[in-house]
């Protein structure tokens, strides 16, 4: 006997980290480089983080490449820059929108 058992969880974005996320992408690449994404079936172990903290998956792009798990998949090292200030930035408007004590 074959029994497949499944423990991916549903991976959903929150308003609020979402809206965190994205201005920081537009702060980052301007608003003319970020693009909404519609929602995709593919299994990702992120789900399992966002079920213990409220957050959002984001896509960071880096040009004209194979895909991601392709074995001819080029990472764009000119995008490296961009990765780092858009998290430095995230963390800065997420500290930014706490409320201080």
């Amino acid at each position: 006997d074959i029994i497949f058992q499944s423990f991916d969880a549903i991976l959903f974005n929150e308003v609020q980290q979402t809206d965190l996320a994205r201005s920081a992408a537009k702060g980052v690449a301007g608003e003319n480089n970020v693009l909404e994404t519609p929602p995709v079936m593919g299994g990702e172990d992120f789900s399992f983080l966002a079920q213990a903290r409220p957050g959002a998956f984001v896509w960071c792009g880096n040009g004209d490449s194979a895909g991601l798990h392709h074995p001819a998949y080029n990472f764009n090292d000119e995008a490296i820059p961009y990765g780092t200030s858009y998290w430095i930035k995230l963390v800065e408007n997420t500290l930014g929108s706490r409320p201080t004590s």
